[in-house]
């Protein structure tokens, strides 16, 4: 691989600036896209361009990408299947009688319980951040709507309850994935090592914490703070040129007439769709198992072993199958009504597809150039012991904010962070700690992050001002973290 130095920095940077100024996501990735494969092809324009419709093109040779992708678009379908169903009123119906219930008790205590219910469906979801996006969006958007609570504060919640969840209780796809990487650099025993860490991330702990004071204080800061004024004052869900996530064909699609709105036609596909998560990181990390001590010990190995993005996929499918079933057995639907409504919400979810599809490629882009990696390196020569905890989540941090990964800043992350904490003899779990939480501080902050654009879906929100209106939010907890790790870095070490 060649060095590219200061240069494999630009693309990333460039593109999340342009995004953030110009709201032209689309355009912003491309850019930054065609920029590093310029880069790469030593600045000759007609190869760096053709190189960047192959790396567009490449990203399906990723079976992880591919998947992702299809259950972006089969989002679509599910959400339009409980829409026309009348699910969703059903539903909210439901809902509307808590909300009086709460109103009879003390007026404007509704939204608080409405909110903290969002944020507890995220905590209790956290077998996978992309499910738990997805159902707090889907379930409480309307709700939300009907209360004036703005879109920007849905997609919020739905996106501060769900990576800081996964990473807190790790029985699940994150957890197999950390143990995987601890066990590459030597250590013993990954899983008590990965649950010690826990009490030193700070981070997830304070993006809950935060969120939590916000909901039940009901003071907002920044961007969000003129969110809420506006849709309380004026209704106005989202602001004016804001363009949300998921076509208004989907968030307003007309239900179907002549039938009863029953809340079990939304919350049984899913419920279906949620349970199916474990049940699929078992079936695709049962062969995976080879030393075993009872039957709940393969199954507790096997979640471990698991597929996340063929769960995520096949849970969705199951879930379209279930409603299919459910809705035909009530003479709700036809077969051609619901081949037609799939391929109907597939089409309108198209935009979210080709978003994950740049925002994958910009992120393989810059794995070619090597900028987390340079970050990484350029820290080692100058860092004090002292400081490396904050040094590294910082750097952690930013890799995460460039390639809207966390994941991947993991992978690059602990293979340096780890051996720079034993030759600093530093405390590993809390250098562990720091890498782990510095991935989940970028990742909220960065425009190009999956679980980001799928709570910006989810909450039919513009997805830039999602990432305005909470930035703020992740920037007090990452400048809290930040003091934390000081503090403990010139106590420990």
């Amino acid at each position: 691989m060649n060095d590219y130095g200061f240069l494999s920095v630009l693309p990333p940077v460039i593109a999340i600036i342009l995004a953030l100024r110009t709201k032209q996501v689309y355009v912003a990735l491309i850019f930054g896209i065609w920029f590093s494969w310029l880069i790469m092809s030593d600045w000759n324009i007609l190869e760096g361009t053709l190189a960047t419709i192959e790396g567009m093109v490449n990203v399906f040779k990723s079976e992880g990408n591919t998947r992702t992708i299809m259950f972006s678009a089969l989002v679509g379908a599910l959400l339009l299947f409980i829409q026309y169903s009348r699910g969703v009123e059903g539903f909210v119906n439901q809902l509307n009688k808590l909300i009086q219930y709460f109103e009879n008790k003390h007026t404007g205590y509704s939204r608080i319980i409405i909110q903290l219910l969002a944020m507890l469906t995220g905590v209790v979801l956290f077998v996978e951040t992309s499910i738990s996006s997805l159902t707090v969006g889907t379930l409480y958007r309307p709700v939300f709507d009907k209360l004036k609570i703005s879109r920007e504060k849905l997609a919020y919640i739905a996106d501060s309850s769900s990576a800081p969840t996964s990473i807190l209780i790790p029985f699940n796809a994150w957890g197999a994935f950390i143990m995987g990487l601890l066990i590459t650099q030597g250590i013993e025993k990954p899983f008590s090592v990965m649950l010690s860490s826990i009490a030193y991330n700070f981070y997830p702990f304070l993006a809950l914490i935060i969120l939590f004071i916000v909901i039940v204080s009901k003071k907002d800061i920044g961007s969000m703070a003129k969110a809420e004024k506006r849709t309380q004052t004026t209704g106005k869900l989202m602001d004016e040129g804001s363009k949300p996530m998921i076509s208004e064909v989907i968030t307003s699609y007309p239900p179907k007439e002549g039938i009863k709105a029953k809340s079990y036609n939304m919350v049984i596909p899913l419920l279906t769709m949620v349970a199916m998560m474990p049940v699929n990181l078992v079936y695709t990390g049962w062969s995976k198992v080879e030393n075993y001590n009872s039957f709940w010990d393969h199954v507790s190995q096997a979640i471990g072993n698991g597929s996340g993005s063929s769960s995520v996929l096949y849970a969705v499918i199951s879930s379209i199958l279930v409603a299919m079933v459910l809705y035909r057995a009530q003479g709700i639907m036809k077969l051609k009504e619901m081949v037609d409504l799939i391929l109907k919400g597939i089409s309108e979810l198209m935009p979210l597809a080709l978003l994950m599809l740049l925002a994958f490629a910009i992120g393989d882009a810059c794995n070619q150039l090597g900028t987390g990696q340079f970050v990484a390196n350029w820290s080692k020569d100058w860092l004090s012991p002292e400081y490396l905890p904050a040094i590294v989540f910082v750097i952690s941090s930013f890799i995460a904010f460039s390639t809207g990964t966390s994941w991947g800043t993991f992978a690059i992350m602990l293979a340096i962070s780890i051996p720079m904490a034993n030759i600093h003899g530093a405390e590993v779990t809390l250098i562990i700690a720091a890498t782990l939480g510095g991935g989940i501080f970028g990742d909220h902050c960065s425009p190009i992050s999956d679980t980001s654009i799928i709570s910006s879906m989810a909450s039919a929100s513009d997805h830039i001002d999602h990432v305005r209106t909470q930035l703020p939010y992740a920037l007090l907890g990452g400048a809290i973290t930040t003091i934390l790790y000081l503090i403990l870095g010139f106590s420990m070490i």
